[in-house]
Order: C-alpha cells, then structure tokens, then sequence
C-alpha cells in the first residue's frame, strides 16, 4: 500500500489527516480558467519588469491594484491581506 494513502472510514478523498483540509477542492479553484488567467498576469508582467524568478529570493510579490495596476509588495502583506477577508 502507498504511504501517502489515506486509511480508514471518516476521512475524505483527498483531504490531509493532520489538517483535514481537503486538496481535491483546492486543486479545482487553483485550475479553473479564472485563476489561470490571474497567474498569467502575474508572470507576464513578472517578465516584464525582469524579476521572473527572482521574486522568491526577494520576499516580494507581485499584487493587483484596485485600478487594475500590479506592484511589487512584500509577500506577507499581500498574503495577509487577501486572508483578512476570508475570516
């Protein structure tokens, strides 16, 4: 049996036994045609401005203005931003 098989009754397909988050759900919103097209966005004009790639080495991301404009901000306050609304 795989080890990263999930064993027994309750437990969701494609959920985590630690966390109980369910990936398969995750995997849907991260593929639809939206989220693709705002990744692309992003890369695109990551390569544009020169820093595709090297966004990771500098704790910055690349983030969508109201007025539709990006900007290069620090990872936690974009990240932290989007969560507040979720709560």
């Amino acid at each position: 049996m795989p080890k990263n098989k999930i064993i027994g009754k309750n437990k969701r397909k494609g959920s985590n036994k630690k966390t109980g988050r369910d990936y398969s759900k995750e995997k849907k919103y991260n593929g639809s045609a939206e989220r693709r097209k705002y990744r692309s966005e992003l890369n695109k004009e990551a390569r544009k401005r020169g820093i595709y790639g090297k966004r990771h080495a500098a704790g910055k991301d690349l983030s969508h203005k109201q007025d539709g404009t990006m900007v290069l901000e620090k990872k936690s306050a974009n990240r932290a931003r989007n969560r507040s609304k979720k709560k």
